[in-house]
This record gives C-alpha cells, structure tokens and sequence, in this order.
C-alpha cells in the first residue's frame, strides 16, 4: 500500500512574505468592517475558517453572522490576495523543489497530497504562484473543508480512496508541517508526523510536541525521505 503523504503549505512549502495575511485582514474590514486584535493574533497552524471566527470572536459581530458571511469574505480575500500577487514574492524554501520533485519520481511508493487550513483557491494560487504548482498534488484537505484541522487528514484519505480505489490505513498516513497543529492532527488519527522548522515555531517548540520526525528544512531529501517512507 502507498504511502499517503500530506503536506501543509505556509511555512512549510513556502512563504508569500505576508501578502496572504494582507490579503485577509483588508478582506475582513470590507465584509465584517473590522479585521479585530489581527496584529495580536497568530495564523501559523489554524484554518481560514478558525482564523476568522478566532479574530471577529473578539469584537461584537456574533458567530452565527460571521458564518452567514464567510462567502463574501473568500471572494474578497481572494481578489485581494490576486492584487498583492501582483507586487509581493510567493517562493518557496530552500530544498522544497528537490524533495517534492523526489516524491513525484517516487510514485509507486507514496501519493502526494496536501493538507492545509488555507481554503482551497487560496492554496492554488499560493503553489502557482511560488511555481511549485498546485495541479502537481494528487488529493487534498483544505480550510475550506473543514474549520477543524483534526479532521482534514480522513478528509484526505477518503479523497485519496475515491482516486486509488483503496482507503489508506490512518498508519500509512504522513504529515508534513511546520507547527503544532500539524503534529497534533496527525497524532489524531495515528499518521506519522514529521515537523519542520521552517515556520513561526522554533526546533524546540516543535520539539516539545514529540513529533515522529524533526527537520530544520526540507533540504536533506534522503534523510527526508527515508523518514517519510520507512
């Protein structure tokens, strides 16, 4: 059986050098009138849905209103994220190129997939703009799927089922990131963890989460991918 190797995006893959945190605060002011606390306010591991119930959360606007108007808010921050693509650099990190290129040779082993909190058009345009390319990914879990990361990894393996013909046991299940959130979600489901410190966390921070795997970067592709596959 393949293995079913999730990645998550920002701060793993890539960095958009916060033009997507841009994007959403002034997405948030057009829908909601305020973007709340956000300079106070973490985005690193949480879903667009939990991102913006978490900062509105702060203010007056009650839950059921926000939801009422999370459309709108994705067709602004979208258009939003197209303008700042425009002038800001979506690239990716040192090795990410060589290691997806790696698992991409490696098809008979593992399907690549993601699973990040960012909605799903927000993720396709953050990998084509960084040129890693979003198409190149078999199956996904998005923010858009679910506001709750826990479960985006059965989300995933039920897409990776309906692809393959077979549903991955959660054991054969990898996930790749760079916060705790990424840890946890994996060890949700009993996947195989593997962290990186590429992000907002430190090696420490992750550390302390007892992932299965720990990396500085993605850059040592043999060393990565032993961990992933073994």
């Amino acid at each position: 059986m393949k293995k079913l190797l999730l990645f998550d995006i920002d701060g793993t893959l890539l960095t958009t050098d916060g033009a997507s945190g841009r994007a959403f605060e002034s997405a948030l002011i057009d829908v909601y009138g305020t973007a709340g606390p956000i300079g106070e306010v973490s985005f690193a591991g949480k879903t667009d849905p939990q991102i913006a119930y978490e900062l509105l959360g702060h203010t007056e606007i009650p839950r059921s209103v926000v939801k009422a108007r999370l459309e709108d808010l994705w067709t602004r921050y979208l258009k939003h994220f197209d303008n700042e693509l425009v002038s800001s650099l979506v690239r990716p990190f040192p090795g990410v190129v060589e290691c997806l290129n790696h698992v991409e040779s490696k098809a008979g082993q593992a399907l690549m997939g993601l699973l990040t909190g960012n909605i799903e058009p927000g993720a396709q345009r953050k990998l084509d703009a960084s040129g890693l390319g979003f198409s190149r990914f078999q199956v996904g879990a998005f923010g858009s799927d679910s506001e709750n990361r826990d479960e985006l990894p059965m989300i995933a393996a039920a897409r990776a089922k309906a692809l393959v013909g077979e549903h991955p046991e959660y054991e054969t299940l990898v996930i790749v990131g760079d916060t705790p959130a990424d840890i946890s979600c994996g060890k949700a489901v009993g996947a195989r963890t593997i962290a990186v410190a590429t992000g907002v966390y430190s090696r420490f921070q992750l550390e302390e989460c007892c992932p299965d795997f720990l990396f500085d970067s993605l850059e040592n592709t043999d060393l990565v991918w032993d961990a992933m596959i073994r």
